[in-house]
């Protein structure tokens, strides 16, 4: 794989696929708690969190992001951590980077929203930075090739991002993208695709969404977004089937009850892989340079991704042969004993 810059890469025309969505997968897996959300998993199992980074590289992505998401001082505190805060930031970094050196990739540093930000409340902000200042600094300590800025439900908030990686990033590349709620107005008021374009004018190399909405409510902000901006582009929706009632993945319900899925029961409500692939297809006809999954991202949807943006994926290797099935697949190659009686039997009543 080629190892050139993210700022080379894009220049150059090239697309980037990017695993997000780590938290709820190990979450899933037993390795860390619904709810405060924090990667414990970092120090309690290393490896684990290696080879998901690996198995993301063999679905197509062209990037290690650092598992530091909500490994900030506020997030430790809810699980009594925050005397491991820096040695689970320097962990996470060290691994991915293990893993970007092994495979080619490159490797992200990783800051998000912090659950402290207010606007126009000084103490709030001041705290929100040094926080930022912390992460971003130890990010350049692990050797990030660039950082990545993200889930931020307000355009103030993703500024003040920007403005520490700036300060304390060491001239690294930076990928902010926000969180956009039910309307297309972030929580602050200002407008996504104005809000995407001050932080492109800022001096971000990436701006564009991640989280909160899925595939079926987010193309349309994009082609906003597309239209305002200069530069590259992201997109990196959960897979979730938003519509237009239910906007946000905050919003589903278990389909056939008035429950609320978020976020135990957000499985009822996954998306297909054609529903991946065809957003891919759609990000790629916008101009989406920039591109993944988010919270509730598996190998399998990554994969479609990859395939999409033509990356040379090992895992395509495996990918489905339907025809092969000895029910499903094409009848002129398997036995009809199967392909007709059996699947009339189990199909149909």
């Amino acid at each position: 794989m080629s190892r050139k810059g993210l700022r080379e890469r894009l220049k150059n025309g090239e697309s980037i696929v990017v695993a997000e969505g780590y938290i709820f997968e190990f979450e899933r897996r037993g390795y860390l708690k619904s709810g405060s959300f924090v990667p414990e998993v970092v120090l309690e199992h290393p490896e684990l969190v290696k080879s998901l980074h690996e198995e993301y590289v063999r679905s197509g992505s062209d990037v290690v992001l650092a598992f530091t998401y909500y490994a900030h001082r506020e997030k430790l505190k809810l699980v009594n951590r925050e005397a491991d805060l820096k040695a689970m930031n320097m962990k996470a970094l060290q691994i991915a980077r293990e893993v970007a050196d092994e495979t080619g990739t490159l490797m992200a540093g990783n800051i998000c929203n912090t659950t402290v930000y207010k606007r126009d409340d000084e103490d709030a902000i001041n705290k929100a930075r040094n926080m930022f200042k912390e992460q971003i600094e130890w990010a350049v300590e692990g050797r990030a090739d660039f950082i990545v800025a993200e889930t931020f439900g307000e355009f103030g908030e993703a500024m003040l991002a920007l403005e520490c990686i700036k300060e304390y990033g060491n001239g690294l590349p930076s990928v902010v993208t926000m969180s956009l709620p039910m309307t297309l107005n972030m929580h602050d008021g200002i407008p996504v695709d104005e809000a995407c374009r001050r932080l492109e004018e800022a001096g971000a190399d990436v701006v564009g969404l991640n989280c909160g909405r899925g595939p079926g409510t987010m193309v349309e902000p994009l082609k906003i977004i597309r239209k305002a901006c200069k530069g590259p582009i992201a997109a990196l929706p959960v897979p979730y089937r938003t519509n237009e009632n239910q906007v946000t993945f905050f919003s589903l319900t278990v389909p056939g009850t008035e429950k609320m899925a978020f976020p135990l029961d957000l499985s009822s409500c996954y998306c297909t892989r054609e529903e991946i692939r065809k957003f891919a297809e759609e990000s790629k006809s916008i101009g989406v340079q920039y591109v993944g999954i988010c919270c509730g991202n598996a190998p399998h949807f990554l994969r479609e991704v990859a395939a999409v943006y033509e990356k040379p994926a090992p895992a395509l290797k495996y990918s489905p042969e339907i025809e092969k099935h000895f029910i499903f697949g094409d009848e002129k190659q398997n036995d009809p004993y199967y392909t007709q009686t059996y699947k009339k039997k189990i199909t149909q009543k």
